[in-house]
C-alpha cells in the first residue's frame, strides 16, 4: 500500500518536471553539411536468448558470444590455440538498412527478440577541433551502440531519434559500428505489448555520422505568432557557447536578425514579421529557405510559417475556420512486403493520395510519432498533421518510470517537429480505458506538451460511451484538451444494422471543436457482393458504411474534422481470417498494393463537397 502511494504521489507531481530534464541531451537538428549517410548492407546475427549482452544466471556475457567486439573473427580463428568464436558479424547475412527485419527474410517475420546489426565505414578526414556525432532517426524497440568494440549508448522507444557523440572511438578508416536491436515489448514498454499493428523491428531510419564545429548548432526553431511576429530560438553547445554571436536569416524576405547566447549557450530571437511574408496553408504550401548561423556553423531549414488556434468550437488556421477532411495512416509504404521503408517517393506515394486523390488536407499519423520524412512531405504537400505518441489502450498507469518514458517520446518528437508548420495537433493517447490512474497519466503528457509547444493543439482519440441510441463522451481528461477527438464503429463492431445509424444521437460538449478521429470497416479489395444488403467484407458493404456513418455524423454540429480508419491496408497479427485477412487489418480505403476500394471514392466526393474553409 505504502509504494503504490508513493508510485500515486510522484505520478500527481509529474507535471512540475522542467522542460530542461525532458530536453534530449543532443538534437542536431535541421539540415547540415557534413552528414555521411550509413545506409545501405549491413551484416546480422540473430541472438534470441540474449547471449551478446548477458549468459545464464544473469553473467557477464561469454567473449566468444559478445558480437559488439572489434575483432577480425576470421583472423583469430586462423591462428592457433584453442579459442572459438559462436558469431561472426563480418561474414553474416545482410540487409538493407533502413528496413525492417520482418520484410528482409522469410526466416525474421516474426521474429521478435534481439538481432545485432553492424556496419564497416570510413570517415571524412576530421578537422582540428571537430566533434563527431551519430544521429539514428529510429531503431524499434531498445538500441545498444556500440563503435568499434565501445558502448557509446543506449535508447529506448521505437519511433523517435536520438544523438550520440563518438569523437574520441571514431577513428578514420575501418570503423565498425554494432547495434544490438531487441524488439520486444512488456508491461514497462511504449507501446506494450498487444497492439493492432506490425510492430516492425530493427533499425527502421536512416543512420547519419554528422561532423560539426567543436562549438556548434545543435537546435534552432522559428515561427510566427498571434501577434504578427517571428520568434525563435538557438542553441549552440560546446565550450564556446555563451556568449556569441548567431543569426538568423530569410533571403526571400531580407530579413536578417542577430542575437548573442546566454549563459548557457542559448539565443532568442523575436522579430516583426515582414509584411512580404506569406502564410503556409494547405492551398498554398510555401516554406521559406531559413539559415542559422554562428561563428563556424550553420544549419539550414524550410520552414511555413502560420498560426493556429481554437475559439470556441472552431479550429482557425491564419484566423479563418477550417474543417479538417483527412484520413488516418500507419507507417507502412505501398507494397505486399512493406519494410517501414519510408523513402521520400514512398511517403509523397501515400500522402499524395491523401491531398489528390481523397481532396484532402489533412492527416493522422496514427498512432506513434512517424518519420520525419513524412512530416517534411506533408509540409510540401499542405497537409495538417496530427502527431501521436504510443500511449496505445493500456499501459502501467500508476508507475512513474513509464510516465517518464512515455513524457521522453513525446519531448523527443516536440523538439524534431517544432519547424514543421504542418504539424497542428499533438495527440497523447489512443482509445485508453476511463480511470482515475489513466486521466492523471495523460493529464501529465499534456502539461508537457502545454510546456515545450504551447503553440499547438492537445487532443486524444477518445473511447465513447453508448446509452441506448444516445453516444456521449464521459471522460474527465475533456478539460485538458483543446480538441476533442472520438473513435466510433457503430455498424461493423457491436449490434447496430447500417440502418440503425440514423437513429443515433450524439449528445456531447459543443464548446469545442470535435474531430472523429476513426471510423470503418473492413473490405477485401475486389471482393463483391452485389445484393441488396451487401455482406460485411465486401466492397459495397464498406462503402454502405460510410455513407450511413457520414449521413450519422453530419448532424454534429461541432464537428471539425473526420480522419477515418484507414488509407491503406496494413500489418496486424491480430487480423488472421484466412480468407479476407492473413496477417492484414483492412480497413484501408486502399488495399496494400495501393487498389483503390468503392469507400475511397465515397469519402472524395464527401471532401469535394466540403468547403476548404468554414
Amino acid at each position: 500500500m505504502i509504494r503504490r502511494l508513493a508510485a500515486l504521489l510522484a505520478l500527481v507531481a509529474a507535471p512540475a518536471l522542467a522542460s530542461d530534464a525532458l530536453r534530449p541531451p543532443l538534437l542536431l537538428t535541421g539540415q547540415r553539411a557534413d552528414v555521411q549517410d550509413l545506409s545501405g548492407r549491413w551484416t546480422y546475427s540473430k541472438d534470441y536468448y540474449r547471449t551478446g549482452l548477458t549468459d545464464i544466471n544473469g553473467w557477464v556475457a561469454k567473449s566468444r558470444m559478445q558480437r559488439y567486439r572489434d575483432v577480425d573473427v576470421a583472423a583469430e580463428e586462423a591462428k592457433p590455440g584453442t579459442a572459438f568464436f559462436e558469431f561472426d558479424l563480418d561474414r553474416g547475412p545482410a540487409m538493407e538498412i533502413p528496413g525492417a527485419w520482418n520484410a528482409a527474410a522469410p526466416e525474421l517475420r516474426w521474429y521478435d527478440g534481439l538481432i545485432w546489426f553492424q556496419r564497416r565505414f570510413d570517415a571524412a578526414p576530421a578537422k582540428p577541433g571537430q566533434r563527431s556525432f551519430l544521429r539514428f532517426e529510429a531503431v524499434n524497440y531498445r538500441a545498444h551502440v556500440y563503435l568499434n568494440g565501445k558502448e557509446v549508448g543506449r535508447h529506448e522507444g521505437g519511433f523517435t531519434p536520438f544523438v550520440l557523440e563518438v569523437t574520441d572511438v571514431l577513428r578514420a578508416q575501418g570503423n565498425r559500428l554494432v547495434v544490438g536491436v531487441d524488439s520486444r515489448h512488456d508491461a514497462q514498454s511504449i507501446p506494450g505489448e498487444i497492439t493492432d499493428w506490425d510492430l516492425y523491428g530493427g533499425i527502421t531510419r536512416p543512420v547519419k555520422l554528422i561532423q560539426t564545429p567543436a562549438t556548434f548548432i545543435d537546435d534552432a526553431t522559428l515561427r510566427l505568432t498571434e501577434a504578427g511576429r517571428l520568434v525563435g530560438s538557438l542553441q549552440l553547445n560546446g565550450a564556446q557557447a555563451a556568449g556569441q554571436a548567431v543569426s538568423v536569416q530569410i533571403d526571400a524576405l531580407n530579413l536578417k536578425a542577430r542575437a548573442t547566447t546566454d549563459a548557457h549557450g542559448e539565443a532568442r530571437f523575436d522579430i516583426a514579421a515582414p509584411g512580404a511574408l506569406k502564410r503556409w496553408s494547405p492551398e498554398s504550401p510555401l516554406l521559406y529557405a531559413v539559415r542559422f548561423a554562428s561563428d563556424g556553423d550553420a544549419v539550414d531549414d524550410r520552414v511555413g510559417f502560420r498560426t493556429l488556434a481554437v475559439k470556441g468550437s472552431e479550429i482557425l488556421l491564419n484566423g479563418k475556420p477550417i474543417t479538417l477532411r483527412g484520413v488516418s495512416i500507419h507507417e507502412e509504404e505501398l507494397g505486399a512486403n512493406p519494410a517501414r521503408r519510408l523513402t521520400d517517393s514512398a511517403a509523397r506515394a501515400l500522402l499524395s493520395e491523401v491531398k489528390t486523390g481523397l481532396n484532402g488536407n489533412y492527416v493522422r499519423l496514427s498512432h506513434y510519432p512517424h518519420s520525419e520524412t513524412m512530416l517534411r512531405a506533408a509540409d510540401e504537400l499542405g497537409l495538417l498533421v496530427w502527431n501521436e505518441i504510443p500511449v496505445y489502450w493500456t499501459v502501467d498507469w500508476d508507475n512513474p518510470a513509464v510516465l517518464l518514458k512515455a513524457r521522453r517520446q513525446q519531448a523527443e518528437t516536440i523538439y524534431r517537429d517544432r519547424n514543421r508548420a504542418a504539424l497542428a495537433l499533438w495527440s497523447v493517447g489512443n482509445e485508453t480505458p476511463v480511470a482515475e490512474n489513466r486521466t492523471r497519466f495523460h493529464a501529465a503528457l499534456a502539461a508537457t506538451v502545454r510546456e515545450l509547444d504551447p503553440s499547438r493543439l492537445i487532443s486524444a482519440a477518445l473511447l465513447v460511451e453508448r446509452q441506448g441510441d444516445t453516444v456521449r463522451i464521459a471522460d474527465p481528461l475533456l478539460p485538458h484538451l483543446d480538441v476533442m477527438a472520438v473513435n466510433t464503429y457503430a455498424g461493423w463492431y457491436g449490434d447496430d444494422r447500417l440502418e440503425d445509424l440514423a437513429r443515433l444521437k450524439w449528445a456531447l460538449p459543443t464548446d469545442k471543436p470535435l474531430l472523429v478521429s476513426e471510423f470503418g470497416a473492413d473490405a477485401l479489395a475486389g471482393y463483391h457482393d452485389l445484393s441488396a444488403q451487401p455482406k460485411k467484407w465486401s466492397e459495397e458493404f464498406q462503402a454502405a458504411y460510410y455513407r450511413a456513418t457520414l449521413a450519422m455524423l453530419g448532424r454534429i454540429p461541432n464537428l471539425r474534422g473526420l480522419s477515418p480508419w484507414v488509407l491503406k491496408d496494413f500489418r496486424s497479427p491480430r487480423r488472421e481470417h484466412p480468407i479476407f485477412q492473413n496477417g492484414w487489418n483492412r480497413k484501408g480505403l486502399i488495399s496494400e498494393t495501393g487498389q483503390r476500394k468503392q469507400a475511397f471514392e465515397v469519402m472524395a466526393e464527401h471532401y469535394k463537397t466540403l468547403p476548404s474553409n468554414r
